[in-house]
Protein backbone atom coordinates (compact mmCIF):
# COMPACT_ATOMS: atom_id res chain seq x y z
CA UNK A 1 0.00 0.00 0.00
CA UNK A 2 2.89 2.36 0.73
CA UNK A 3 4.27 1.79 -2.76
CA UNK A 4 1.23 3.53 -4.22
CA UNK A 5 2.00 6.76 -2.38
CA UNK A 6 5.78 6.72 -2.80
CA UNK A 7 6.66 6.71 -6.45
CA UNK A 8 10.15 7.05 -7.90
CA UNK A 9 9.84 10.79 -8.56
CA UNK A 10 9.09 11.51 -4.92
CA UNK A 11 11.92 9.26 -3.75
CA UNK A 12 14.32 10.87 -6.23
CA UNK A 13 13.34 14.36 -4.97
CA UNK A 14 13.82 13.27 -1.38
CA UNK A 15 17.28 11.93 -2.19
CA UNK A 16 18.24 15.22 -3.88
CA UNK A 17 17.07 17.19 -0.85
CA UNK A 18 19.07 15.01 1.53
CA UNK A 19 22.16 15.54 -0.65
CA UNK A 20 21.64 19.32 -0.49
CA UNK A 21 21.21 19.09 3.26
CA UNK A 22 24.39 17.10 3.64
CA UNK A 23 26.41 19.46 1.44
CA UNK A 24 25.21 22.81 2.74
CA UNK A 25 24.15 22.00 6.27
CA UNK A 26 20.59 23.09 5.62
CA UNK A 27 17.81 22.21 3.24
CA UNK A 28 17.50 24.34 0.11
CA UNK A 29 13.97 25.60 -0.60
CA UNK A 30 12.50 24.56 -3.91
CA UNK A 31 12.68 27.61 -6.17
CA UNK A 32 10.53 27.46 -9.27
CA UNK A 33 10.67 30.19 -11.90
CA UNK A 34 7.24 31.47 -10.88
CA UNK A 35 7.99 31.61 -7.14
CA UNK A 36 9.51 34.57 -5.36
CA UNK A 37 11.43 34.31 -2.13
CA UNK A 38 9.23 34.80 0.91
CA UNK A 39 11.02 37.98 1.97
CA UNK A 40 10.43 39.57 -1.43
CA UNK A 41 6.74 38.61 -1.33
CA UNK A 42 6.31 40.08 2.13
CA UNK A 43 8.08 43.29 1.14
CA UNK A 44 5.77 43.62 -1.86
CA UNK A 45 2.59 42.87 0.10
CA UNK A 46 3.30 45.04 3.13
CA UNK A 47 4.73 48.19 1.60
CA UNK A 48 4.48 51.38 3.57
CA UNK A 49 2.06 53.90 2.05
CA UNK A 50 3.79 56.35 -0.25
CA UNK A 51 1.70 59.25 1.01
CA UNK A 52 -1.25 60.03 3.26
CA UNK A 53 -3.54 59.42 0.29
CA UNK A 54 -2.52 55.75 0.20
CA UNK A 55 -3.54 55.03 3.80
CA UNK A 56 -6.84 53.25 4.38
CA UNK A 57 -9.87 55.27 5.44
CA UNK A 58 -10.62 54.89 9.15
CA UNK A 59 -13.97 53.73 10.51
CA UNK A 60 -14.65 57.19 11.92
CA UNK A 61 -14.11 58.80 8.52
CA UNK A 62 -16.48 56.29 6.93
CA UNK A 63 -19.13 56.97 9.59
CA UNK A 64 -18.93 60.72 9.00
CA UNK A 65 -19.05 60.16 5.23
CA UNK A 66 -22.11 57.93 5.50
CA UNK A 67 -23.89 60.40 7.81
CA UNK A 68 -23.23 63.21 5.33
CA UNK A 69 -24.59 61.02 2.55
CA UNK A 70 -27.98 61.00 4.34
CA UNK A 71 -28.45 64.75 3.73
CA UNK A 72 -30.44 65.34 0.51
CA UNK A 73 -28.69 67.34 -2.28
CA UNK A 74 -25.51 67.58 -0.18
CA UNK A 75 -24.88 63.89 -0.83
CA UNK A 76 -24.79 64.37 -4.60
CA UNK A 77 -22.34 67.26 -4.37
CA UNK A 78 -20.13 65.40 -1.87
CA UNK A 79 -20.07 62.28 -4.03
CA UNK A 80 -18.56 64.29 -6.89
CA UNK A 81 -16.18 66.15 -4.57
CA UNK A 82 -14.91 62.96 -2.92
CA UNK A 83 -14.73 61.05 -6.20
CA UNK A 84 -12.66 63.59 -8.11
CA UNK A 85 -10.73 65.44 -5.41
CA UNK A 86 -6.95 65.05 -5.55
CA UNK A 87 -6.71 65.59 -1.78
CA UNK A 88 -8.98 62.68 -0.84
CA UNK A 89 -7.68 59.22 0.11
CA UNK A 90 -7.49 56.88 -2.86
CA UNK A 91 -9.78 54.18 -1.41
CA UNK A 92 -12.49 56.72 -0.59
CA UNK A 93 -12.15 58.31 -4.02
CA UNK A 94 -12.41 54.93 -5.76
CA UNK A 95 -15.47 54.01 -3.69
CA UNK A 96 -17.34 57.15 -4.67
CA UNK A 97 -16.29 56.82 -8.34
CA UNK A 98 -17.80 53.33 -8.32
CA UNK A 99 -20.90 54.67 -6.57
CA UNK A 100 -21.34 57.36 -9.23
CA UNK A 101 -20.97 54.79 -12.02
CA UNK A 102 -23.53 52.55 -10.33
CA UNK A 103 -25.92 55.51 -9.87
CA UNK A 104 -25.53 56.43 -13.55
CA UNK A 105 -26.38 52.87 -14.61
CA UNK A 106 -29.47 52.85 -12.38
CA UNK A 107 -30.52 56.26 -13.75
CA UNK A 108 -30.27 55.01 -17.35
CA UNK A 109 -32.33 51.92 -16.45
CA UNK A 110 -34.99 54.14 -14.82
CA UNK A 111 -35.16 56.44 -17.86
CA UNK A 112 -35.50 53.50 -20.26
CA UNK A 113 -38.19 51.82 -18.14
CA UNK A 114 -40.16 55.08 -17.75
CA UNK A 115 -40.00 55.61 -21.52
CA UNK A 116 -41.20 52.07 -22.24
CA UNK A 117 -44.03 52.20 -19.70
CA UNK A 118 -44.96 55.74 -20.77
CA UNK A 119 -45.36 54.65 -24.39
CA UNK A 120 -47.32 51.56 -23.32
CA UNK A 121 -49.68 53.55 -21.10
CA UNK A 122 -50.21 56.32 -23.67
CA UNK A 123 -51.01 53.79 -26.41
CA UNK A 124 -53.40 51.97 -24.05
CA UNK A 125 -55.20 55.22 -23.28
CA UNK A 126 -55.36 56.19 -26.96
CA UNK A 127 -56.87 52.83 -27.90
CA UNK A 128 -59.36 52.78 -25.01
CA UNK A 129 -63.02 53.18 -25.87
CA UNK A 130 -64.74 55.32 -23.26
Amino acid sequence: MDDIYHNDAVNHTMEDNTENTAENGYQQPCQDSYQRPVEEQLRYQYQEPESDLEEPVSVGEWLVSMLLMLIPCVNIVLMFVWAFSSREKRSKSNYFKATLIFAAIILVIYIISIAIFGVAISSAIANANF
